[in-house]
């Protein structure tokens, strides 16, 4: 039955309202950051007050660098980002405002000390602001420079290369140039020294997210069945096999637990998320247990870390003991479940409290209860980039996102265990809370990227532009035959035929 004009179609009729365009929650930013700037200054304030007794021109000084950061910061997220998740920065922002506190509050105590010995002490705070503004010129370079995270797919095979380089120039170089506290992860160049290997993690997670992309299917290729269990064919298990060397090289030749540690979790993590193959995982923890179990019987770097991991007291004076563990440990026990107070505890008695052990610090003055949160804060950070990962719409983007996501949960992870003894001590930075410029750039890096994703993720969708119908050329049209309508009877006679061009 044919619809009458003028009555709109079943289909329009019951179609929903058109899909509204998503908020851009830059507000919701804005007032986030102004809320971590709030709790960042009072820090600044009752580590003052505690450790001097007055408030001094310092704390104006920290509080308008911070604010000036994180407005340049925000601005460029609304530029360039506009839809990017509004809970990332803000997370960011305050972890680095608690950990320039503590800085603060470390270079407070020890100049104390240094003091009463007659001598002069180095400051960090200002050297971890001066690193914060050139990690926010390499944050702002990348969110300008990756306008789509799909554009890096291009050179992924060269950033794996530059990855590789420079995770294993360290290894390579004379220890006079690569070698601090018994680790060569180091490259020192006149007048600042760079850590290579927080930046490889960054390239080759954008290569292997590329590679995992391109060659899924080979990996979720089935082989033989052993004991029930449907295992990986021979030829597809040459990436993780090539990580568990490389592994096996930076534990050996680096010195380096951590990095280890962190980079084959990074990978196996990456791997599961391509394939949903649980087999790939339990491949990797079984080949790197083997690894560190021969690591452990031939080099006595190993046993040294472990037997300060099993017992600290025993090699408490030791050099190269378990003294800067058991502090630590001292440190945490004293601060018990609500911490002493900003400012009255004694952190600066742990060795490298404002970088390995800075979460020791944290939890003598802050608690138990204070720690939790800051570790919660960490959560909520990668909570969110897992979210942008799994909503944006190119498999790339959730293998990147992922990946970059759980990086952060896992260098979390390897330091704090080994702050408190869960795990061998591996000397990992802590994320934005730690002193060093390194891994502040390659972090910030990081998150840049993982704004970069958020805002592809929440992005709405524009509508293909129609292509115009090109028209035929005139040799090729259709000729089309038109009949002259017949001529109409006069009233006076016959009709006559039409003339065009003349009337009567």
């Amino acid at each position: 039955m044919a619809q009458p004009a003028g009555t709109p179609s079943a289909a329009a009729q019951y179609t929903t309202n058109p899909p509204r365009e998503l908020p851009k929650r830059r507000g919701t930013e804005l007032a986030m950051l102004a809320f971590s700037a709030l709790i960042v200054t009072s820090a600044f304030v009752l580590v003052q007050a505690n450790q001097e007794q007055e408030l001094s021109w310092s704390v104006l000084w920290y509080g308008l660098a911070y604010l000036a950061i994180f407005s340049v910061a925000h601005l460029a997220v609304r530029r360039w980002a506009p839809y990017a998740d509004p809970l990332i920065l803000p997370c960011v922002a305050l972890l680095n405002g608690l950990g320039l506190v503590m800085i603060h509050r470390i270079d407070l105590a020890t100049a104390q000390r240094a003091i009463a010995r007659g001598e002069e002490a180095a400051s960090n705070a200002p050297r971890q602001v001066l690193f914060t503004v050139v990690a926010l010129a390499f944050f702002l370079g990348v969110l300008i420079v990756v306008s789509d995270h799909r554009k890096l797919t291009r050179y992924a095979y060269t950033c794996g290369l530059v990855g590789i380089v420079a995770l294993a120039l360290p290894a390579v170089l004379p220890s006079s140039l690569s070698e601090v506290n018994g680790a060569k992860v180091w490259l020192k160049l006149p007048g600042f020294s760079i850590q290579p290997g927080e930046f490889a993690k960054i390239l080759l997670m954008i290569f292997f997210a590329s590679f995992l992309v391109s060659k899924r299917d080979l990996f979720m290729t089935a082989g033989k069945r052993v004991l029930g269990v449907e295992m990986p064919r021979a030829r597809d298990l040459g990436p993780i096999i090539i990580a568990a060397i490389a592994c096996l090289g930076i534990l050996v030749f680096e010195k380096d637990l951590g990095t280890a540690l962190l980079f084959f979790g990074i990978v196996l993590v990456m791997l599961y998320v391509a394939t949903e193959r649980i087999i790939w995982v339990v491949l990797g923890l079984s080949m790197f247990s083997v690894g560190a179990v021969i690591a452990y019987s031939l080099f006595t770097h190993v046993q040294q870390r472990v037997a300060n991991w099993i017992d600290p007291l025993e090699t408490y004076d030791d050099l190269g003991g378990g003294y800067q563990i058991a502090q630590g440990l001292f440190g945490l026990g004293t601060g018990g479940m609500f911490g002493t107070g900003l400012g009255l505890g004694r952190p600066d008695v742990v060795p490298e409290s404002h970088t390995d052990f800075i979460s020791a610090a944290l939890g003598e003055e802050l608690g138990f209860v204070g720690l939790s949160s800051i570790l919660l804060v960490y959560l909520l950070l990668a909570m969110r980039g897992m979210r942008s990962a799994l909503a944006v719409r190119d498999t790339f983007g959730k293998l990147l996102g992922g990946g970059l996501s759980f990086a952060i949960v896992m260098q979390l992870f390897v330091i704090i265990g080994g702050v408190t003894k869960l795990i061998p001590m591996t000397g990992v930075t802590t994320p934005f809370l730690s002193a060093g410029g390194s891994s502040l750039l390659a972090n910030y890096a990081l998150v840049a990227l993982l704004l970069r994703i958020s805002d592809a993720a929440r992005r709405p969708q524009q509508a293909a532009k129609p292509r115009p119908v090109p028209k035929a050329p005139l040799a090729e049209a259709h000729t089309v035959m038109v009949q002259r309508p017949p001529a109409e009877p006069g009233p006076t006679g016959p009709a006559r035929p039409y003339e065009g061009g003349r009337h009567p």
